[in-house]
């Protein structure tokens, strides 16, 4: 019998949740250093212009914008109303999330890890090459503001485990983001397509420009399982007993296939790449297919590489 459920319910009183944060955030951001400088040593950084908080430019002002970044006096002098634009806002600022839903802390061996913790992994390397370069990082609707130097894994790895858990919708927050943003969203992505199509075209729409890291068990692809088998949802998808499983493996191996192209569509729709990792892999070659990704952007944006 196969048991596919790991919960998370949150248990505990905050101090036993706070010593668990502290015992597990330096083990992950080692990794996740050990991660970076692996991919470091065989590529170059890029660097932007323009960092810092000092005033960069007046723009005209644009429905999300808040009312005190307004700047009376520019505003007075011309026929629209113009906001206060900071270095950072138009200088390159990466944007990070990854799915914390209950489907992402799930694993079919105790070898290896779950997608969630590949996630993590990943995406705090990769806010370590990003802010090495002098760039800006942030966590995707965590409320903090870009952040880069030495201080930016630990304020990441901090807002990561502020995630709500099971009630993590599994889709990417709508949030309002600077111009000349980038977004690199890490899931699983197996929720309901039209779903997702929605929440990626409300932050495209933004005009960022995004990448899309699918992280999957190889269990997930392959279907290894045989004979009877009981398969449990993670959320609230109900159970499935199965008798035969091998049975179902061509038709399974069929519907798996038919879901990563429907977002595989979703994805060149929306002008994003797509890029897939499995968990039985090594997290280098997920970190360096992101890395090569966001460069090949910045170049064709102009930006200057180091």
């Amino acid at each position: 019998m196969v048991e596919a459920r790991h919960r998370d319910d949150g248990a505990g009183s905050r101090r036993a949740r706070a010593e668990a944060v502290a015992s597990r955030l330096p083990a992950l951001q080692v990794a996740a250093e050990r991660v970076a400088m692996t991919v470091l040593q065989g590529v170059h950084g890029r660097r932007r212009v323009g960092q810092g908080e000092a005033f960069w430019q007046f723009r005209r002002y644009a429905p999300g914008d808040a009312l005190v970044r307004i700047d009376w006096r520019q505003s007075a002098k011309r026929a629209h109303v113009y906001v206060r634009e900071t270095e950072w806002e138009a200088a390159q600022s990466a944007w990070l999330w990854r799915d914390a839903s209950p489907s992402m802390r799930w694993r079919s061996d105790d070898a290896l890890p779950t997608k969630l913790e590949r996630a993590e992994l990943v995406l705090l390397a990769l806010a370590s090459l990003l802010s090495r370069g002098g760039e800006r990082v942030a966590l995707l609707g965590a409320g903090m503001r870009p952040v880069s130097g030495r201080a930016a894994i630990a304020r990441l790895a901090e807002r990561l485990d502020d995630a709500p858990g099971a009630r993590d919708p599994g889709l990417p927050p709508a949030e309002r983001l600077p111009r000349h943003a980038s977004v690199v969203l890490v899931g699983d992505f197996l929720g309901e397509l039209p779903a997702l199509d929605a929440s990626l075209r409300a932050l495209a729409a933004t005009g960022v420009e995004g990448v899309l890291l699918q992280v999957s068990d190889p269990a997930e692809e392959t279907l290894p399982f045989s004979g009877r088998t009981r398969f449990e949802g993670l959320e609230q998808d109900g159970e499935m007993l199965v008798p035969r499983v091998e049975a179902m493996r061509e038709d399974y191996a069929r519907a798996f296939a038919s879901h990563r192209a429907g977002l595989r569509d979703i994805a060149r729709a929306l002008g994003w790449p797509l890029l897939s990792h499995r968990t039985d892999r090594s997290p280098e070659s997920a970190l360096m297919a992101l890395w090569q990704l966001l460069a090949r952007a910045a170049d064709g944006r102009g930006g200057t590489r180091r």
